[in-house]
């Protein structure tokens, strides 16, 4: 099961405390109290592994090292070990304490979550002509904490929509190395799949269906999966009695969502072609041309369907 939505609370570590203590040296006199170290600090650092929220599954608080005291003799206390939690590319990390929003774009970027405290200054650093044995130490600063809700939006290229059993995961996994589950009924897709034509990524959304919006079958849950992708490949099954229908009832879905997802380009294919007749699939695809001129019928069995499928990810690819 993908975990693509989950709420944590993290702690950075605290800075430690400054010491107080003087010189035990024979002949030498003065302060000689370490400073504290620093709180390690809570990163989220972006991996390909689209389940690497799996490790909040049944942990939800997360917490780095404390920084720690300063001792005698001018020893300064050790900064705490900074706690690095993976985020899948594409990860949202909405703030719920202060309400700020970072995003994980690229493997291997780093995003500070919560800084952790200053370590206090240990009583050497307080002495002065005035004053040549403070006892007076810092105590370190606290490290933040924050509640942190991760949401995984999916950045890809090609984004897959349509109701369910059209036909998307079958086509991902012929154009891509992707091995999405396929069968004749419908919801066969309960997570999204990604799959890598070339340098493109190829998103397969599951099915939706009137009212995902506002979330019935597998609800909103997956609509935000489609936010950031460049552009749309909207599949219909040639098996259907209405096409526009189907059509209008999909672009109704995002528009309720989000009203940017209308503007997405878009790219509009009739699948399952060799389950009709011709004369039903030529009646079918003129209603969608009506829509989208450029509309082709397509079926993996059909492998100059599929040619011409790849000759359009060619052109999205060349304009990269």
């Amino acid at each position: 099961m993908l975990i693509d939505d989950v709420e944590i609370k993290i702690n950075a570590g605290h800075g430690g405390k400054g010491a107080s203590t003087f010189n035990t040296n024979l002949m030498s006199l003065g302060p000689a109290g370490g400073s504290g170290g620093k709180g390690g600090s809570v990163y989220g650092e972006g991996v390909s592994d689209l389940s690497a929220f799996q490790q909040f599954r049944f942990k939800k608080e997360f917490t780095a090292d404390n920084g720690q005291d300063g001792r005698g003799q001018f020893r300064d206390g050790q900064d705490g070990e900074d706690l690095v939690l993976k985020l899948p590319v594409g990860t949202v990390a909405h703030n719920l304490t202060n309400g700020s929003e970072i995003n994980v774009e690229k493997i291997g970027e780093r995003i500070l979550l919560a800084k952790g405290g200053i370590g206090g200054k240990g009583n050497f650093h307080f002495r002065s002509p005035r004053n040549t044995s403070p006892k007076y130490a810092q105590t370190g600063t606290p490290g933040e904490d924050f509640k942190f809700r991760f949401e995984l939006k999916f950045i890809a290229d090609v984004g897959f929509v349509g109701l369910p059993n059209v036909g998307k995961s079958s086509l991902l996994n012929e154009l891509t190395n992707a091995k999405s589950k396929v069968a004749n009924y419908p919801f066969t897709t309960l997570e999204p799949n990604l799959g890598a034509y070339y340098e493109l990524i190829l998103a397969d959304i599951p099915g939706l269906i009137e009212g995902s919006s506002s979330g019935k079958g597998l609800g909103i849950k997956f609509l935000r999966h489609i936010e950031r992708t460049n552009i749309l490949f909207h599949f219909i099954s040639s098996e259907s009695s209405a096409p526009s229908k189907d059509y209008k009832t999909i672009r109704k879905e995002l528009g309720l969502y989000n009203k940017k997802l209308l503007k997405k380009p878009e790219r509009l294919f009739l699948t399952k072609s060799d389950l009709v007749t011709q004369k039903e699939l030529n009646k079918k695809l003129t209603v969608l041309k009506k829509i989208d001129s450029r509309a082709i019928a397509i079926s993996i069995l059909d492998l100059e369907s599929i040619k011409k499928v790849e000759k359009i990810l060619n052109s999205i690819k060349d304009k990269k």
